[in-house]
């Protein structure tokens, strides 16, 4: 017992699922499952963060 609205929530993200439109980008997807590089780059910290946090850095 108890288990009605479980049930309920999984059928309407279920239903939705089936019914609902994607756009799916197949081509991203691919390059992500056959592991290629992404085009994006990565942000370098900028040093007036670094500055500001470094009192928080382990000395040893």
């Amino acid at each position: 017992m108890g288990r009605g609205r479980a049930k309920a929530k999984q059928t309407k993200v279920a239903r939705d699922l089936k019914y609902r439109t994607h756009d799916t980008d197949l081509s991203a997807l691919a390059r992500e499952l056959h592991g290629e590089p992404v085009d994006r780059e990565e942000a370098a910290p900028d040093d007036a963060d670094l500055d500001k946090w470094s009192d928080y850095a382990d000395r040893d």
